[in-house]
This record gives C-alpha cells, structure tokens and sequence, in this order.
C-alpha cells in the first residue's frame, strides 16, 4: 500500500502509523537513526540503503550538496527524495544543512534561490528581510521534499576569530537578543512552509577556538551562560521544534570532561531539565573527529543515548579511521546495549515518542 501513497498523505498519516506499525524495540530503535546517502542521486529498490529503510533501521536522511545532480537539479532531487520516502512505513526525516552563506546546499547554480548568511542578515537587522530570505529557502525545501533543516544556528558571535561559527559568518550576532529575533524570523519562515527546524549547537559554540570536526573542542575558559539565552527563549516561546548537540568540553559542565553530546548533565539535566525542553535532540555527526577519535563509536552512541540524546546523526562525510556507519550497524550496537541492560528502554521509549511527535507534519 506504501507504494500508491503520495508522500503527503504519508506525512499526514504519522500518528496512525505510531499507533499500530511501530510497537517493537527494532522500529523505535530505528527511529533514532539519521544517516547520510554517501554520493546517491538516485536510489533503486536494490539498494543496500532501501532494504534498510524498508526494514526499519531508519529514521532520517541527511542531504548533502554532492547529492543533488548537476542538470535537471530539482526534479532528481524531488525523485530521489520521493524515492527514500517510498520505501519507508513511516515517514522519514529529510534533512539538511541549510542556513546560508558558505553553509548553503541548494544553490543558485543547480537553479535554487541565492541565500545570504546569518551575519549579512544580522547586519541588515530587519527581522522582515530575514524572513523573506528563508521563506523563500523554505519554499523550495518543501516543493523537493525536504522537512526539517538544521537550522537556525543560534550561537552568539562572542569569539570574532571562532574558525566554526563568527569567522565563517553563521551566526546573526553577539547580541543574544538579536540572536533570538532573527532565530524566531527564520522558525516562522520555515513553519510556513511545513519546514521544521533545528537550534543549533546547544549550548553554545560561539566562543571556541577550535573545530571539533578535528578533535575536542574545549569552552571550560571561555564559555559564558549568556550562550544559551536564545535556546531559553525559544523554548518558553514554544517555537523550538528540536535542538542539536555540539561537541564541546566544559569541566565546568562535566568534571569527566565528555563533549556536551554525551553529557547527561548537559542535555538530561540543563537542557530537558533547567531550560524545560520537551521535544528532540539530535547529535551533531557523530563521525566528528571530537567523538570518532576520541571516544569510538560504541561507547559514543551509548553515552549520548544515556546522556538524552533522541537522533543520532552519521553523515558518512568525514573520513574516520573506523569507516562509514551503515544505519544496520548502529542499529546492532544500540539493540545490543539494550539487551544487556546497559541503556535502558525506557530510554528508547522517551526518544521514540518524542520523535514520533516531532514528525506530525
């Protein structure tokens, strides 16, 4: 029946496949599964990745540039994305990055819309421009299929040398105020479009001096609790859909000195706890070299499941000396350490049923 569906009607339908597809510790340990699609532009029914998705190990997509064909661009972009779609019971997350400037996947060369960065946009400061840029994003994200974006970034551009975040432009200012008001701008924008969204690097990366795609990052020095206001505000306004983590140290944080990704007193107690958020947590790529290398991928996923985090995200775009993270091999790892009582499944419940919520679209 899948197959005669539209993509619509599937997305509309979420809560009645919670309510009777979804029952078993595979599917919602699926769920929580967010990987990228290597180099595809298309994808057969033969592929390793669609018997994956038929087969539950998936919960999400993430898009990047190299998946989207040089001719032709939209219309094999919305084919590969109805494609995924169509092999799922329940429908996917389709992600991808797209907050402007140099951080910007669909661009005006494959025929989408031009799209400024964060910092142009916080220069401009009218709340009203930075809608209508992302509005326009969001509608061409919506017209391929796309449904959830990472995006708005709402660190503050504390650190003008930060090689991640002020240096490369991603960030609409220093001010947490203005931070918050162009965030909200870009949420709304998305929301008209029936785009979701997702803060990001909680709690701040804003003042690093490092790239934790390289190694760790540690903010014990220079990180200040002004970082998170912007979080703090669009959670008490409700237009907080999801939040991704970032890799960061703080000893402050945690005397273990784990990355804000695998810290329960980060996510668990800070976050869910003393900011009150409800919805979802997403890693940010767990093929970073701050969790690949110093940590490993098995005791990574578990420490960031038990630290609260719902998604785990595998980009498979950075090289690790572990290799690609297929979606049945996380999925083996995480049912694993749920078998022998070492993440609990109450765990897996919580994530499963916030995510189920995030994807009533």
């Amino acid at each position: 029946m899948k197959k005669l569906l539209t993509i619509l009607f599937i997305l509309q339908t979420t809560i009645c496949w919670s309510q009777t597809t979804t029952d078993s510790l595979d599917i919602k340990i699926g769920q929580m599964i967010l990987v990228g699609v290597d180099n595809r532009t298309a994808i057969s029914s033969a592929d390793p990745l669609a018997k994956e998705i038929e087969a539950g190990k998936v919960g999400g997509i993430l898009l990047f540039e190299k998946n989207i064909s040089k001719y032709d661009s939209k219309a094999k972009l919305r084919s590969l994305i109805d494609s995924l779609q169509s092999f799922a019971d329940i429908p996917l997350f389709i992600t991808i990055d797209e907050e402007g400037g140099l951080v910007h996947r669909m661009k005006k060369k494959y025929g989408f819309v031009d799209m400024p960065s964060a910092a142009t946009l916080g220069r401009i400061d009218n709340t009203d421009t930075t809608f209508y840029y992302y509005q326009r994003l969001a509608a061409e994200m919506a017209q391929v299929g796309i449904n959830l974006n990472f995006a708005p970034v709402v660190d503050l551009a504390v650190n003008p040398n930060n090689p991640v975040i002020a240096r490369v432009k991603r960030s609409f200012s220093s001010d947490h105020n203005k931070v918050t008001e162009h965030a909200l701008a870009c949420i709304n924008a998305h929301h008209s479009f029936g785009v979701k969204t997702i803060l990001k690097h909680f709690p701040g990366h804003g003042s690093s001096a490092g790239d934790s795609h390289n190694g760790l990052v540690d903010v014990t020095s220079t990180w200040n609790r002004i970082e998170m206001a912007p979080y703090d505000s669009l959670i008490k306004m409700g237009r907080c859909d999801a939040v991704m983590t970032a890799h960061i140290v703080n000893k402050k944080w945690n005397s273990s000195a784990r990355p804000a990704t695998l810290s329960k007193e980060v996510i668990t107690d800070s976050l869910r706890g003393s900011l009150g958020f409800k919805g979802v947590v997403i890693s940010d790529d767990m093929n970073m070299h701050a969790i690949s290398k110093e940590y490993g991928y098995n005791d990574a996923i578990k420490m960031a499941i038990n630290a609260g985090v719902d998604v785990l995200m595998f980009g498979n775009n950075i090289q690790t000396a572990q290799g690609n993270m297929s979606a049945s091999r996380i999925h083996k790892i995480i049912k694993d350490y749920v078998l022998a009582g070492e993440i609990p499944v109450e765990r897996i419940n919580q994530s499963y049923k916030r995510i189920m919520k995030l994807k009533q679209f």
